[in-house]
């Protein structure tokens, strides 16, 4: 289905202008026939497609920057600037092309007389449901520049939520690629070197070191076929991954994992709540709400963990005991939607529980950083430790040969 741009004049010669969607030019001609409208022009509306937004360089725009796009967005339209005016104003300063033209195109689709919403709804990898629902509910209830507003905080508070990750894997991802280079550069060429020392040395070596030199020899003559075994396991492991048997057995071993499962947990509370927060307070309904809530995660368990809870608020639970009842949830969450549903404050007790949730997901991060520099030094040190014991040992025996 396409979008068509049509430019007509009605019986009294008033000039009309719209869009109109159609599999055809011709189907749009013929609607217009149909409804007493005599043609002037009609031309299909661009659309970015995702192959062009591939050659542009992403398929959607990082929080930061849509964080970036709600604020001054929120700022124009709340100055009283037209909101075509504004998105063509926000899009100028955008370095993201792709970005960049989306927005042109959603302007020019207002223009022809769709809404915000049905425009953004065009485009769902870079729009997203929470995205259309959000501003949905904003033209529902006029209260556009509050919702822009909220969807600035959420998604700003993803970007940070991404920073605080990446910082996190930072350390250990730089320390376990140093030792696969120095393990590298110990293989193809300090070892070699003490290979020809030792065979002008003569003699027999330390039992140490001809056991650390087999398994060098084993390592280097076999080392094509381990990395075949290597990529065969990743890509077994990656196609049983994507069947669901697997990906209920993984996603379920992700949140038994100690520190690990603990981090997952609590980094999903804390965008449930804030999420559900945000959603309610912009009056979407419950339901959507938890809808969309589950297409925000792809661990198979809590997606069926929201999904569950969302069945028993239809079946006419409350939320607290829909979310208590999905077996889920903490106790505490539960408990705090329940004082939220009673006192009539659900989306101010959520965003507290989710800024809670986020400290405890600091300080789990904190203790997993403690928990890994420690671990990482000790593998670096034990690694060091055998090759040089190995390379020196039998410098070390030939001195006491020689007193």
């Amino acid at each position: 289905m396409n979008s068509f741009v049509y430019t007509a004049h009605d019986l009294t010669g008033v000039e009309k202008k719209g869009l109109k969607r159609g599999t055809s030019r011709h189907e749009v001609l013929a609607w217009l026939h149909e409804h007493g409208l005599i043609p002037i022009e009609v031309k299909r509306v661009s659309s970015v497609s995702k192959s062009a937004l591939r050659r542009t360089g992403r398929k959607a725009p990082k929080p930061s920057e849509l964080a970036s796009f709600c604020w001054q967005l929120e700022t124009m339209v709340e100055g009283g600037v037209a909101i075509t005016e504004a998105i063509e104003t926000v899009a100028s300063d955008i370095e993201n092309s792709s970005f960049r033209g989306v927005l042109s195109e959603v302007s020019e689709r207002i223009k022809c007389g769709e809404s915000f919403s049905d425009s953004i709804a065009e485009f769902p990898k870079v729009f997203s449901r929470l995205f259309c629902a959000m501003i949905l509910a904003g033209e529902t209830s006029g209260a556009l520049p509050t919702i822009l507003l909220r969807l600035g905080e959420y998604f700003e508070n993803r970007a940070d939520f991404r920073k605080k990750v990446k910082s996190a894997m930072a350390y250990p991802i730089f320390v376990v690629a140093f030792v696969l280079v120095i393990l590298v550069i110990m293989m193809t060429i300090i070892i070699p070197k003490f290979r020809l020392i030792f065979a002008q040395m003569g003699g027999n070596l330390p039992a140490f070191t001809q056991s650390f030199l087999n398994f060098y020899d084993t390592m280097a003559t076999n080392i094509i076929y381990i990395l075949f075994g290597l990529v065969s396991f990743v890509a077994l492991f990656s196609a049983y991954a994507r069947t669901p048997d697997g990906q209920a057995r993984l996603c379920g071993l992700a949140l038994r994992m100690p520190l690990v499962g603990k981090l997952t947990l609590q980094a999903f509370v804390a965008t449930f709540c804030k999420t559900l927060s945000t959603l309610l307070a912009a009056g979407v309904s419950i339901i959507e709400a938890f809808d969309i809530l589950a297409e925000m995660t792809n661990n198979i368990m809590i997606k069926e963990a929201v999904l569950n809870s969302k069945m028993r608020v239809i079946e006419g639970s409350s939320i607290s005991a829909g979310m208590a009842e999905s077996g889920f949830f903490p106790n505490m969450v539960s408990r705090m939607v329940e004082v939220g549903e009673k006192s009539g404050s659900l989306p101010k007790v959520l965003d507290r529980s989710s800024k809670y949730f986020e400290t405890k997901m600091d300080a789990t991060i904190t203790t997993l950083l403690s928990l890994l520099g420690p671990a990482v030094i000790v593998m670096v040190g034990v690694i060091v430790m055998v090759v040089v014991i190995a390379l020196y040992l039998p410098i070390f025996s030939m001195s006491d040969v020689a007193y």
